[in-house]
């Protein structure tokens, strides 16, 4: 079993950066797949970036592309989220996922089978 352990958010004025880390034990990492999933209060869970586990594959969602970056490091057993030109409507709890089933679709969350706990992004105006 995996656990994950995210950190490194904060507040940050709009324009700025933030980089989550997630922090995975237990487990293989280098055979899961890692994803950011945010959600922003009185919305759902939304899918914002994806890894898979040689970093061969990576997807963003539409609203993240271009400003955001995320990576892996296998032998530290670490994800990362590099977030730049960061708006307000990117205020959140971010989420780090892992899984190591195959899946249609890796943006949706029924396909990951461990989480982070959270860290909240405050973006201000």
């Amino acid at each position: 079993q995996v656990r994950l352990v995210d950190s490194g958010g904060g507040l940050v004025q709009a324009g700025g950066s933030l980089r989550l880390s997630c922090a995975a034990s237990g487990g293989d990492f280098s055979r899961h797949l890692m994803g950011w999933f945010r959600r922003a209060p009185a919305r759902e869970r939304e899918f914002v970036a994806g890894i898979n586990r040689s970093g061969g594959w990576i997807e963003y969602a539409d609203s993240v592309k271009g400003r955001f970056t995320i990576s892996r490091d296998n032998a530290r057993k670490m994800a990362y989220l590099q977030m730049d030109s960061l708006k307000p409507e990117d205020t959140a709890i971010y989420y780090c996922a892992a899984t190591s089933r195959s899946s249609d679709s890796y943006t949706n969350s029924g396909s990951y089978d461990y989480w982070g706990q959270g860290t909240q992004v405050t973006v201000s105006s």
